[in-house]
């Protein structure tokens, strides 16, 4: 299968750079061929412009970097997106992907009726989220409400209509031990050598 990973942490020591090798060694074990979109590396500019929103309206990408990523989504089997938790939320550049490559025309378009959206990409099977944060598991749920399932697979995907959305949470990642981050990285590697 194709897969690509949409990744989204600015320093290279980050727990998520190491979640970013352990599924993709983990993938290419499998034989996957891995398209990585690593948007802080590719200097990714997640503001919308205005020229971005008039294309957004009119279903035409024209930023070239948008495009190259539109692209390549279209002809992937599976998501992966991976990214720290900041303010318990995702990081801006995130957040930009989301505005301005997950378009209309590409991803989604409005249903004919006209409620509601349809899923575009007919090759793409699943979509996975793999966050990272700071605050314990049981605080983020009962405080803050896991923004994450809400935004990204009930508001984002689930809107768009795309069903198999899976969140892998990483959580008290500076607390805990290292051996405990280690076995984290084993059992990512070995879930996607085994993922079809």
């Amino acid at each position: 299968m194709r897969i690509v990973i949409v990744f989204n942490h600015p320093y290279e020591g980050s727990f998520c750079n190491a979640i970013l090798q352990a599924v993709t060694k983990g993938l290419e074990e499998a034989d996957h061929e891995v398209d990585l979109m690593h948007l802080d590396n590719e200097k990714f500019n997640p503001a919308m412009s205005q020229a971005d929103l008039k294309a957004f309206v009119a279903h035409k990408p024209i930023d070239p970097q948008v495009i190259d990523y539109t692209e390549r989504l279209k002809k992937a089997d599976h998501f992966i997106f991976i990214f720290p938790i900041w303010w318990d939320i995702m990081p801006a550049t995130t957040k930009g992907f989301i505005d301005r490559v997950l378009s209309p025309g590409v991803v989604y378009d409005h249903h004919p009726r006209g409620f509601g959206l349809v899923p575009l990409l007919k090759n793409l099977k699943s979509i996975t989220v793999i966050t990272t944060m700071n605050k314990p598991k049981w605080l983020y749920s009962l405080l803050i409400g896991n923004l994450i399932r809400k935004v990204m697979l009930k508001s984002v995907f689930g809107t768009m209509g795309y069903k198999k959305l899976q969140w892998i949470s990483f959580t008290s990642v500076k607390s805990v031990s290292q051996e405990k981050r280690v076995k984290w990285l084993k059992n990512l590697e070995t879930r996607f050598a085994n993922f079809n």
